[in-house]
């Protein structure tokens, strides 16, 4: 009898499925095209998000979306649901002068740069010459669809007392 009651449980476990407003850990692996991995959780703590949110690329908070404890899946994201287009408005050739004193650019380095309006965004390193530097603000994803291995580990569904 006892026996029957835990698979139950089980059984009633693996019915429950990802929805909108849960709470969910994932374990994921992030690949481009040509299987470069650009971002793996395995060798860290569970990504945990609340699926709705919005704090994640909608492909792949769409992606969980259904997905019950213990699933693995592959989807392909295409970049519009991802970092979205890369735009060439968002690379810029300033000249060296224009630096911070002291700071040497190196490719590939992310820097903060801030506007008169006081905000600040994050611009990448792309190339330099003796007296210039390409500074791209687009996000390194950008323009790439993405493929995602997601395996599912939790779900706290949202709590019924609460707003």
């Amino acid at each position: 009898m006892i026996r029957i009651f835990k698979n139950f449980i089980k059984s009633e476990e693996n019915m429950l499925q990802a929805k909108n407003l849960d709470t969910v850990k994932v374990h994921y692996t992030g690949k481009l095209q040509d299987d470069t991995i650009f971002d793996d959780s395995l060798k860290r703590d569970p990504l945990e998000f609340t699926i709705g949110d919005n704090n994640l690329i909608s492909g792949f908070e769409n992606a969980v979306i259904g997905m019950g404890i213990g699933e693995w899946k592959t989807v392909k994201i295409p970049a519009d649901q991802a970092y979205g287009p890369y735009i060439k408005e968002m690379v810029t050739v300033i000249d060296r002068k224009e630096l911070p004193a002291g700071l040497e650019p190196v490719i590939g380095q992310q820097l903060q740069v801030s506007q008169d309006n006081e905000s600040v965004f994050v611009v990448s390193v792309t190339n330099m010459t003796k007296t210039t530097v390409t500074l791209d603000a687009n996000h390194p994803l950008s323009g790439k669809d993405l493929i995602f291995d997601i395996k599912l580990l939790e779900i706290t569904p949202p709590c019924s007392c609460c707003p």
